[in-house]
């Protein structure tokens, strides 16, 4: 392999088993990355505090991408951040409303908004999205930047969400299949893959340097960043075919796997 300069991952169903743990082996592997100065980058549909909690002190020593691509920070500061217009948001939450089983999550910056009372869902959304805040009607305008609508459907998304909603694609919006369950909307050309490219103009790293783990289609666009591209076993068959590599399952910790065996080899 190249001298990996950059490591990005993605979290849920990739660096994260499904009880939604980081590996009891990270800090050190993390510790061994720094000295060979090599940054390591979580990339995630999650909203930024979703996904900084993980990693404490370190945080101020990392790059982020959240909000699949519409939110990116590193060592702190503020390098992207997208902003859904007021009016789609609106009719999407409208759009959201007629279809059975379809709840719906608004990330903001600040925080993230829901209208649902379901208890069980309040708690779940809780272990992806932090300081949640249930609102009355959200097509009202919210003090706050949208990055994203997020909707969740227990019966698969792909086939409930995304028929219904791939019209909004109408309005130069991306609408993904970002999870089993999940469906992501946001502006037009925000992908974790885009994101990825900026961070690599900024800190004057290549794709040849680059290493990268995904599990499902929002991860797609930044495996092809990436000239180390690892699916994992459990991802998407179409993520599979995107990436040049396998990792081991994400209950086997395949992302840390991966980066041990290149440690250890170089």
């Amino acid at each position: 392999m190249n001298d990996i300069r950059l490591i990005v991952t993605d979290m849920d169903g990739t660096f994260l088993n499904s009880e939604h743990e980081v590996s009891p082996e990270f800090p050190e592997i993390y510790e061994e990355l720094k000295k060979r100065n090599i940054l390591f980058v979580p990339a995630s549909g999650r909203q930024m505090l979703g996904i900084t909690k993980y990693f404490g002190d370190k945080e101020n020593e990392m790059a982020f991408i959240a909000e699949n691509g519409g939110y990116m920070i590193y060592k702190n500061k503020e390098l992207f951040a997208d902003k859904l217009e007021v009016q789609y948001v609106e009719e999407i939450i409208l759009a959201i409303r007629q279809i059975a089983g379809a709840t719906v999550v608004v990330s903001g910056k600040k925080r993230a908004y829901y209208e649902t009372e379901n208890q069980e869902f309040i708690d779940y959304i809780a272990q992806f999205y932090t300081g949640n805040k249930r609102i009355e009607d959200l097509t009202k305008a919210l003090d706050d930047s949208i990055f994203k609508i997020a909707v969740y459907h227990l019966e698969g998304s792909e086939e409930h969400l995304y028929p219904a909603l791939k019209q909004f694609e109408k309005y130069n919006l991306e609408v993904v299949v970002s999870g089993k369950y999940w469906l992501d909307i946001m502006n037009k050309d925000i992908n974790k893959g885009n994101a990825l490219e900026k961070l690599q103009k900024t800190l004057n790293i290549s794709p040849q340097q680059t290493m990268v783990f995904g599990d499902y289609m929002n991860d797609i666009e930044m495996l092809k960043k990436a000239e180390y591209s690892f699916a994992m076993e459990n991802a998407h068959p179409s993520v599979k075919e995107a990436a040049k590599f396998e990792a081991l399952s994400n209950n086997n910790f395949g992302v840390l796997n991966t980066i041990k065996n290149y440690l250890s080899n170089n």
